[in-house]
């Protein structure tokens, strides 16, 4: 049995994908919305075990319940990194007794085992382990599903912890998707100062792209939100185009975006460790090849 679990947010293409290498029954289990059903009735899902609308409970308030339906019928067991998700999976894998993975780069089968590669030591090596039993992993959801299967959903009546959300107060900026776009325009250390972010988002807006950052932008200097920092500890990606403005190009930095189909990089130094990774290489000073870039490309438009 191959189980989804499903927090308020039907944003999960990455783990259908994920659950469908596995060859068997995928089963989404949905603490929502019947929108939030009826998104995640996609192609790939089989079935859907419905707890209800969580209302002013919150999602988590579902969690122990969602951990007694798994650990019923064992097995792998998909979710996202948004809060709600991972107190769900948490809940469940200690119900399961299962290890959490955080870091997959790819799940497969192999007779009753499930294979899994990940990496280790900063993403200087590369690991793989085989799991007889229950496994659970925590992967970047992906883009909204939207609907159009036909799989059956059965209800069951919530039975939630005695939890009641207070408040609820929305963040300062939009939630970012760089795992599930198309483009991403990365920006580092390179850049001065968190005033001369408008020329990076300049550049990822004319590229029709999503920002994204190191590690250092978003967790030491706190100019973009960690959601937005691509590496191993963070987001992985596997966008159409990376193009990497003032970073140098760290292992932990690239094995995050190792899964890129082209790599372009603007770097000041043509020796830094991104210009053996990259694809293309602009190399020069990015106050001068950025703007540059970015008219190129609105003039193309």
């Amino acid at each position: 049995m191959t189980y989804i679990l499903v927090a308020g947010n039907p944003a999960v293409t990455e783990l259908v994908a994920a659950a469908a290498k596995l060859g068997s029954p995928v089963t989404a289990v949905v603490v929502g919305s019947q929108a939030v059903v009826d998104a995640v009735n996609a192609p790939g899902v089989d079935a859907i075990t419905w707890l209800g609308d969580p209302g002013a409970a919150g999602a988590e308030a579902y969690a122990s319940q969602v951990a007694q339906l798994v650990a019923a019928a064992p097995g792998v067991v998909f979710g996202g990194r948004h809060p709600g998700e991972r107190v769900l999976l948490g809940a469940a894998a200690a119900a399961l007794d299962a290890p959490v993975i955080t870091s997959a780069s790819e799940i497969a089968t192999d007779g009753g085992s499930t294979v899994v590669t990940h990496g280790v030591y900063g993403g200087i090596a590369v690991e793989t382990l085989a799991f007889s039993g229950p496994v659970a992993f925590l992967l970047e959801g992906g883009a909204p599903l939207a609907g159009g299967g036909s799989a059956a959903v059965q209800q069951v009546a919530g039975a939630p912890a005695g939890v009641t959300v207070t408040g609820l107060e929305p963040p300062a900026t939009k939630a970012a998707n760089i795992a599930g776009a198309a483009r991403v325009v990365g920006v580092g250390r390179g850049l001065k100062s968190a005033d001369d972010l408008p020329l990076v988002q300049g550049l990822a807006d004319a590229f029709q792209a999503e920002l994204a950052c190191s590690r250092p932008v978003a967790e030491g200097l706190e100019w973009l939100p960690k959601d937005r920092y691509v590496g191993i500890s963070g987001t992985q990606i596997a966008p159409d185009v990376y193009l990497m403005v003032g970073i140098s190009g760290q292992i932990q930095h690239m094995g995050g975006c190792k899964g890129a189909k082209v790599i372009v990089a603007v770097n000041s130094d043509k020796d830094a460790p991104v210009a053996s990774e990259a694809d293309y290489v602009l190399t020069g000073d990015l106050y001068a090849l950025v703007p540059a870039l970015t008219a190129a490309l609105q003039g193309a438009s």
